[in-house]
């Protein structure tokens, strides 16, 4: 194991961010995670916990925050439902310079906070 982070969101404050800056989700979030998140009526849920799970990368890696735009970082899911991690640009440069070649994720919330686990391999 070369690093473990995690990262909890409060549900409230991130949907007034989203309210108050519209365009945040499109540089925060990739086009697919977007996407997946609109199917809800309320989308807040799982874009705090895709939030929370670029900030657990970031703790794995050892980085701080914005060190690399957090849209190089993206979650994706498996057939199964199951969430993994996809790393673009300078978060994939990073992951290679650490030795990085596999995550484990998890994601989970509830009414009030988003959570994510990471744990770099």
């Amino acid at each position: 194991m070369i690093g473990i982070g995690t990262d909890l969101v409060e549900l409230d404050r991130f949907r007034l961010a989203l309210r108050r800056t519209p365009r945040i989700a499109e540089r925060l979030f990739s086009e697919e995670e977007r996407a997946y998140a609109a199917r809800r009526r309320d989308p807040t849920e799982r874009l705090a916990a895709r939030f929370a799970a670029k900030e657990a990368v970031m703790k794995a890696m050892g980085v701080g925050l914005w060190k690399f735009p957090l849209r190089d970082v993206e979650v994706v899911r498996a057939p199964t439902g199951a969430p993994s991690v996809r790393l673009h640009g300078r978060a994939a440069a990073m992951a290679v310079e650490r030795g990085v070649s596999e995550w484990r994720l998890t994601l989970t919330h509830t009414d009030r906070v988003a959570s994510a686990i990471a744990v770099a391999l």
